[in-house]
């Protein structure tokens, strides 16, 4: 037992009653000494706990007991004697005479005494401490400050510096809600949380142990593999580091047994426990303690797992910000319970570009009176919905798929009842029924194609019927049927027709001579003719031009060995397309000189032809002749990564254009023949022409280095860009161009409400519509103002009204713009591709007072928020822009979300805040995403009050 403070049981009375070192020393030799045997055990009890309690109150008041002790206090009290121990057998009780008790009991009452005035003069100290350091309060404040004693010193700068930390980590521990820490479970992944998901996953990570680890023990450079971390190696390996330096081992390898633990650790569903994992990953020297520099290794090994090539460049400015926010009191390190609360708390900050809010009772509304139907009144919706979305599609098919089965009947009949059935038999019919449905396919082919007569029909009532959004697959359906139809055309005349007419005899060929000659022709007379000519030269162009349209080649999804990767790509799309020229020239000779047909007025080829044929060679001689009037001059060039070309040109005073439109464009140092269309990414209101133009093919390619040569290296202070404008002494390349055309995205002041979905450079249509929706806004306000104010004054200053000032301004058509909102997401797998439109979108976020338009940027390279690997950026993103309002992903005042976006969620969530409204869906990019958009579409048009309508663009 340790001696009470209020003296030792082994110091006589004398020596107790000494200060200084005398009584010091008897304590030093009395913890050493063998503890005393009792002296009187019968003592009284209420001696005892009074004791008791004393020696309890000098335990929690350790400085005050010491003078207590000093002060003279005799140390035969609680029970303790100080006299000579009596011999064994001799009783307590006699041992002592009356004197002696009343002594010590004398000198008990005035040890009490003391030590009830130190407990008190302890008190006071300690009130007089607290309101001392007490922040909120201030010296000058208090009328009358309390006189510190000699013995207390003010407190030092850390003392209070640690004193506000702790005062900040009660506030975070109270603020810990519910909600947030429902939030938590969700965030700071390392593997999917799930516990199915989890143990289909153990059970691929130990067949990937039993692969890597061949002498049963893991290395640390396959660890990553074996977890399935490969694409963010070094987070994997530092996440390795981290738990092996948890569990104190120090080799580079680990068995099966540890991996498990391993596993189960960094796929706890317990966010405390990730938490720490995290924290411990930070803290590489485990002090508990994370450093500004430890902040700025992890933000370096983040932006490296995310692919984030500036965050990593600027590291140590997002640090300092962190410990800013995080280290108020300057210690220079922050603690585990701070990393906490910001995670838990960062929603706080991100009051910017918000996902759209909406409630379960919204929805529910949208909803209403489409949940409570029979399986029949289900179908008939869905078959009316989908009739409604595709009746223009529907009709149109229906009417040219009839015009060709006509045909084939009618041409098949005729010949049923000619006397050459009797020779060739069904082959002649049906190839003649073929060959008809050609003659109509290669008309109709050329009209989709005729880009300025859709443009203009797109304006004309005729929008009402028919579908120009589908010219290009309209397109594409044709050539299809065509292909068709050369098979069974060519494939029955040379299979079949032929070899039944060599083969006839001379009396069934007789009649036929009149066609065939008097000799009955060979095979190789019937090919070598002009009609077999002729036939075998189209159907080689078609071939060959219908193989490199399809997408595996023009999109170079074909790997081809050098040097026929020639003939992948756009090149080759355009340029065998060229042969139509042929195969025109050859059907034109084919029809003229067809079998079994003498009369010229029966040749009908040229007469479906002529039309389409003059419509398209019209739109090329006009393009011709109007790029040639089309005088533009390059103002500004920019090259922005990713492979961005942005033009800027002069806008010639002719070209009018609407938002969502595109035009052709042509460089004549690249090529003398190649139009290529792009997106117009400037709004009708401005006083110049853009286009942003990324390398895909060997043209755009050419294009970038042409304008690359006239750039001018970047000067000290600014961007890394290449830039170019009016002022650059070199002389930039010559371009033509040529429209506009219409695109789907033209019409968007159709519908109440806009969605637009661009994957990469195919925001481009949209760019331009967002400053045109934000122009047209603003032109309407100040008209409304205007007219309000040039309505002339009525009053006692003026008796009358002009009545024609008023009935010019009421005459006066007012501008009506049905959109009300727009909300626009853009997805992309590159940080840098945020530099394209930054500066579009900071003008657009900066005039758009109203919120009418919502953005929002995706980034998928970064991994989905709640990932341990994009954790630490989340929290950067927030902060900076609390504290600067720009993103540190995308550098714009637009948020950037991570992954990619779930669009059923945001497709419902636009549905419940716009019931009833007519909301127009527009995306550019792959051909997958667009699928999943026209299923989600024709899904909520089926279950809520909302319209959606899709629409796709197709150059």
């Amino acid at each position: 037992k340790e001696p009470s403070c209020g003296g030792s049981p082994a110091v006589a009375g004398p020596r107790a009653g000494r200060g200084g070192a005398a009584a010091r020393a008897p304590r030093r030799r009395a913890r050493s000494a063998p503890a005393p045997r009792r002296a009187a055990p019968t003592a009284a009890p209420t001696t005892a706990r009074s004791s008791s309690r004393s020696r309890s109150t000098c335990r929690r008041t350790t400085p005050l007991c010491c003078a207590a002790s000093s002060s003279g206090a005799s140390p035969s009290v609680m029970g303790w004697s100080a006299e000579p121990t009596p011999p064994p057998g001799a009783g307590p009780s006699r041992s002592r005479s009356p004197a002696i008790r009343r002594t010590s009991s004398h000198r008990l009452l005035q040890f009490s005494q003391e030590l009830k005035a130190g407990v008190s003069r302890a008190k006071q100290i300690s009130q007089d401490l607290t309101k001392r350091f007490t922040r909120t309060q201030s010296r000058a404040a208090l009328a009358e400050p309390p006189q510190p004693p000699p013995a207390a010193h003010p407190p030092s700068g850390i003392e209070s510096a640690l004193a506000a930390r702790a005062e900040r980590r009660q506030r975070a521990q109270l603020d810990r809600t519910k909600s947030t820490a429902q939030r938590a479970i969700k965030g700071l992944r390392f593997i999917s949380g799930n516990t199915k998901a989890s143990n289909n996953a153990w059970i691929e990570v130990q067949r990937n142990f039993d692969r890597l680890a061949l002498d049963g023990r893991l290395s640390r450079a396959d660890f990553p593999q074996c977890i399935g971390m490969m694409e963010s190696k070094e987070f994997a390996m530092e996440l390795f580091d981290t738990l092996c330096r948890r569990r104190q081992m120090q080799s580079d390898h680990i068995n099966r047994e540890e991996l498990r633990e391993i596993w189960s650790q960094i796929t706890d569903n317990s966010f405390d426990s990730r938490l720490q994992i995290f924290f411990d990953m930070v803290d590489k020297d485990a002090d508990g303690h994370i450093t500004e520099a430890e902040v700025k290794e992890i933000i370096m090994l983040s932006a490296s797992a995310n692919k984030l090539a500036r965050l990593k460049e600027q590291a140590e400015e997002y640090a300092a910000l962190i410990m800013e926010e995080l280290d108020p009191e300057g210690l220079g390190y922050i603690e585990l319970w701070q990393l906490e609360t910001l995670l838990l708390q960062k929603d706080t900050y991100v009051n910017y570009s918000q996902a759209l809010s909406y409630t379960s009772q919204a929805l529910s509304q949208n909803l209403a009176g489409l949940r409570h139907k029979s399986p029949i009144r289900k179908m008939s919706s869905k078959l009316s919905y989908y009739l409604e979305d595709n009746w223009k599609r529907l009709w149109v098919l229906a009417l040219w798929i009839g015009i060709m089965a006509g045909l084939f009947i009618w041409k098949f009949i005729q010949y049923r009842n000619r006397y050459v059935f009797s020779v060739m038999g069904y082959c002649v019919t049906i190839a003649k029924g073929a060959a008809e449905t050609l003659k109509l396919n290669m008309a109709l082919i050329l009209l989709p194609v005729c880009r300025n007569t859709i443009t203009w029909l797109r304006n004309t009532r005729a929008a009402r019927a028919l579908p120009f959004d589908d010219n290009i697959n309209f397109h594409k359906t044709i050539a299809a049927a065509i292909v068709v139809g050369v098979i069974l055309h060519a494939g029955n005349h040379l299979a079949c027709d032929f070899p039944r007419l060599i083969d006839s005899s001379d009396e069934t060929y007789a009649p036929l001579r009149q066609y065939f000659g008097e000799t009955k022709p060979t095979y190789l007379a019937l090919v070598r003719g002009v009609e077999g000519v002729t036939g075998v030269i189209m159907v080689v162009c078609m071939l060959i031009a219908f193989t490199l349209a399809t997408r595996w080649f023009r999109r170079s999804l074909v790997k081809l060995p050098k040097p026929f990767d020639k003939l992948t790509g756009f090149n080759a799309f355009w340029y065998s397309h060229h042969l139509f020229i042929i195969v025109y020239i050859s059907l034109v000779i084919h029809g003229e000189r067809l079998y079994l047909i003498l009369d010229w007025y029966k040749r009908t080829t040229w007469m479906y032809l002529a039309v389409p044929v003059g419509l398209y060679v019209g739109e090329r001689t006009l393009r011709f002749f109007r790029s040639g009037s089309y005088s533009v001059r390059i103002l500004k060039v920019a090259i922005y990564p990713g492979n961005v070309l942005t033009l800027q040109m002069s806008k010639p005073p002719t070209f009018r254009y609407k938002s969502g439109q595109y035009m052709f464009v042509q460089c004549p140092a690249v090529s003398p023949f190649e139009w290529h269309p792009f997106s117009i990414t400037s709004a009708p209101g401005d006083d110049f022409l853009s286009i942003h133009v990324r390398q895909l093919g060997d043209w755009t390619r050419e294009l970038k280095r042409v304008f690359s040569a006239a750039c001018e290296p970047p000067m000290n202070g600014k961007s890394g860009l290449l830039r170019a404008d009016e002022n650059t002494k070199k002389t930039f390349p010559k371009l033509l161009i040529d429209g506009p055309y219409g695109s789907p995205a033209q019409d968007y002041s159709k519908y109440d409400v806009l969605l637009l979905v661009g994957l990469g450079i195919g925001a481009t249509p949209f760019i331009s519509i967002l400053k045109d929706l934000i122009n047209n806004i603003i032109k309407m306000e100040e008209e409304d103002e205007a007219s309000t104010d040039l309505y002339p004054p009525i009053g006692p200053s003026k008796a009358s009204v002009d009545l024609d000032t008023l009935m010019r301004i009421t005459s006066k058509p007012k501008r009506v713009f049905k959109t009300t909102n727009a909300y626009f997401y853009w997805v992309t797998r590159e940080q840098g591709s945020f530099d394209w439109f930054k500066g579009i979108m900071n003008e657009i976020a900066e005039l758009d007072q109203r919120n009418i338009i919502e953005m929002h940027n995706y980034l998928t390279s970064v991994y989905e928020e709640g990932d341990a690997r994009s954790a630490l950026i989340t929290m950067l993103q927030a902060l900076n822009h609390a504290k600067n309002g720009v993103d540190v992903v995308s550098g714009t005042r637009v948020r950037t979300h991570f992954a990619r976006p779930n669009f059923k969620r945001v497709l419902s969530k636009v549905a419940s805040k716009h019931p009833y409204a007519k909301i127009g869906v527009f995306y550019c990019g792959a051909p997958v995403l667009a699928q999943e958009l026209s299923n989600l579409c024709h899904e909520f048009n089926g279950k809520c009050t909302t319209k959606f309508e899709f629409h796709k663009e197709h150059f």
